[in-house]
């Protein structure tokens, strides 16, 4: 399978951001669970211009996070590797199924208590963290595996994203709404226009955040929104939207997620003793992540090439179950997900432990069961 040059860029990319992001993970649980939490615990818990760091991090800069993913799906539908019907096949149905079946499993556990409406912290896959595993695992990797984790991450994010929108939206205010959605219709008419220079696009995008932000739909959405009114043309690297897709990789490889992994992995782990008061909804995650994920990927991949052969493109059996283990790996987005459905303190806590450790599990599990198989 021969795979472009920007593909090339955004893999080298996101791998080394995904070994960066793991090393940050760690330091920050070791800083947080040593003799050093309090002072760690006062930095992540700081206020910016009377704003917690948090909320900073996770509405303000983790926007900049979506814009980028949603030109990197703007990218891939329109002349990448969703661009073409017989390659999407298979990483959209795997990826529905890598939605579906982690939900169900985690609603069918807590669908009658106060956890339920975590429902779709299962459902994503890091894109991050699974390439950072796969680049451990080192260079013989096929291209086939590498494409299609990279399209069921890119499709889960989406249908994250979307989860988000409609489920994890406080009190709606459809006046706000409606300007959202002015300024964005003003944005594709710059775009109709060909206005090419960027301040227009920036200063749209900036007072739509406000609204979307206003209106009670989370104001993350605003990024991929105006992603996809940015002038695209013929995709070259002369376009706004090759240039900013390019220029956000790195910052958000190596600022953004980097500081958005500190400030929500700043936990006090459970002592061994603690382990079982653990309440039931943290084994729905553990489930739903690491036996739902790779089910649901490999039990949709699997009746996709049965029963549409020559409609998708071949990938071998065990490459997909070994991507279903990966996708188990959800952090950056179940943790987002996590602190849109949950208020309670101690339930967030007890949650991104638990998206934690099914992440490392998933991580481990994925790596030595490719290793095996793939010989590599």
């Amino acid at each position: 399978m021969k795979i472009t040059k920007l593909f090339q860029e955004f893999f080298k990319s996101e791998q080394i951001g995904g070994i960066f992001l793991i090393t940050l993970t760690l330091v920050s649980i070791g800083l947080s669970n040593s003799t050093y939490h309090t002072p760690y615990f006062s930095l992540v818990n700081c206020r910016l211009f009377d704003i917690p760091l948090i909320t900073i991090v996770n509405d303000g800069l983790m926007t900049i996070f979506f814009l980028m993913i949603g030109l990197e799906l703007e990218r891939e539908v329109y002349i990448g590797e969703l661009s073409r019907l017989k390659d999407a096949i298979l990483p959209t149905a795997a990826a529905i199924g890598g939605m579906v079946v982690p939900a169900f499993i985690y609603y069918l556990l807590t669908h009658n208590s106060q956890y339920s409406s975590g429902i779709g912290i299962p459902m994503a896959t890091d894109i991050a963290f699974a390439l950072g595993v796969l680049t451990i695992l080192g260079s013989r990797v096929p291209n086939s595996l590498k494409v299609f984790i990279t399209a069921l991450a890119v499709i889960d994010d989406l249908g994250a994203i979307l989860v988000i929108a409609i489920f994890y939206s406080d009190t709606i205010s459809l006046y706000f709404i409606a300007l959202s959605l002015v300024i964005w219709g003003v944005l594709f008419c710059f775009n109709r226009l060909r206005i090419h220079h960027f301040l227009p696009y920036l200063t749209g995008g900036i007072a739509m955040w406000h609204c979307v932000h206003s209106s009670g739909i989370h104001a993350t959405i605003s990024g991929v929104l105006v992603a996809f009114a940015l002038p695209f043309g013929d995709g070259s690297d002369q376009t706004i939207s090759y240039k900013l897709q390019k220029a956000l990789h790195k910052p958000v490889s190596y600022v953004i997620l980097p500081l958005f992994a500190m400030v929500n992995t700043a936990i006090t782990l459970p002592s061994l003793s603690d382990l079982n008061t653990l309440p039931f909804f943290c084994f729905a995650i553990f489930l739903a992540m690491v036996i739902g994920k790779p089910i649901g990927i490999t039990l949709f991949s699997y009746l996709v090439q049965k029963f549409f052969p020559k409609n998708v493109s071949p990938i071998k059996i065990s490459s997909i179950i070994g991507a279903g283990i990966l996708g188990g790996i959800g952090f950056t987005m179940s943790i987002f997900i996590t602190v849109c459905a949950f208020s309670d303190p101690q339930t967030i806590l007890f949650a991104k432990f638990a998206i934690l450790i099914s992440s490392l599990v998933s991580a481990i599990v994925g790596f030595l069961f490719l290793r095996s198989r793939l010989r590599i």
